[in-house]
């Protein structure tokens, strides 16, 4: 593994360039076996952070227990923490660059603590049994020139609730898998267009201020839940397509938000890096490491859960 555990200096002259189209498999929290030690691999991108450490479950919170390594010039963070394990609960203690104590959800979280929680949530996203494989041969020849599409836009927070239930009653991801596909098919539907899946802290803004790009939300269940309704709808010769939200992210503390003290993800120019009507922040997309954060969500959610756009 040379001097990095995980982060070549390949992915940080890949990343470096804004081309490392599989950056999910590295940055984030990754279950695995080092030094034949099971445990989690940790990575985290903060360019200008004077120290990072992951702090969790496992260490008791504790922001001395597992200082990570800085590995190279670009500013990506790694550690490899052994005991660690799925479902448990993470942030990064981030001593930014003016000296500033930062508790921080991980950018590249593959799940999240149920709201009002911030926390970041280990989880292993790669071992689904997909049963999709018909839908995905047929797709590459799909015309969308030709072929007929109908698209069923839905907010599965308020499509449809559980009435009487303290938890706002709505339906998970495997309720949804049920009634939604059933409901798009009698309607002769060919598509279900899913409104804020990617994480987010606010439910007022319906998905649209997004703090886990990599990660769908915890409030209709797990990743497994939600890979579960894709491989169902496809099942069901039902095309899923996700909105997706690179545009400006909000100014919670536990987000992206001068992620290491500085304007890390944002344009540092105010001018350019507020949005006046919705009070959040602008990506600063002459930032490869930037560009990358996001074309890499973008992948993740097409190759990994199978999304169809």
């Amino acid at each position: 593994m040379g001097k990095s555990m995980k982060f070549t200096d390949l992915d940080q002259y890949l990343f470096g360039q804004g081309t490392n189209y599989e950056i999910y498999k590295k940055m984030g929290a990754h279950p695995t076996t080092y030094r034949r030690k099971k445990g989690v691999y940790f990575a985290v991108w903060a360019p200008n952070a004077q120290s990072v450490s992951v702090i969790g479950e496992f260490n008791g919170w504790d922001e001395e227990a597992n200082p990570m390594k800085k590995v190279g010039p670009i500013g990506v963070y790694e550690v490899f923490v052994p005991g660690a394990k799925i479902g448990q609960l993470y942030k990064f203690f981030i001593l930014g660059a003016h000296g500033e104590k930062l508790y921080k959800a991980d950018p590249y979280a593959n799940e999240a603590e149920l709201r009002p929680g911030t926390a970041s949530r280990i989880t292993d996203i790669t071992d689904y049994k997909w049963k999709d494989a018909t839908w995905i041969k047929n797709r590459e020849k799909f015309d969308e020139k030709v072929e007929p599409m109908a698209i069923y836009e839905v907010h599965p927070g308020s499509w449809m609730r559980h009435p009487g239930r303290d938890d706002d009653g709505f339906y998970s991801y495997r309720d949804l898998a049920k009634s939604l596909i059933s409901y798009v098919k009698e309607m002769g539907y060919t598509h279900i267009e899913l409104m804020g899946i990617s994480e987010y802290p606010f439910d007022g803004s319906w998905g649209y201020q997004v703090t886990g790009y990599y990660a769908p939300t915890s409030r209709y269940g797990t990743p497994e839940d939600f890979a579960y309704l894709v491989n169902e709808c496809h099942k069901n010769k039902i095309g899923v397509i996700l909105d997706w939200v690179p545009a400006h992210f909000p100014k919670d503390a536990h987000g992206l938000v001068e992620f290491d003290g500085t304007a890390t993800y944002e344009y540092a120019d105010a001018r350019k890096g507020e949005h006046p009507d919705w009070g959040t922040k602008i990506f600063d997309y002459s930032k490869n490491e930037v560009k990358n954060f996001l074309i890499g969500s973008a992948l993740m959610w097409v190759e990994n859960y199978h999304v169809d756009g």
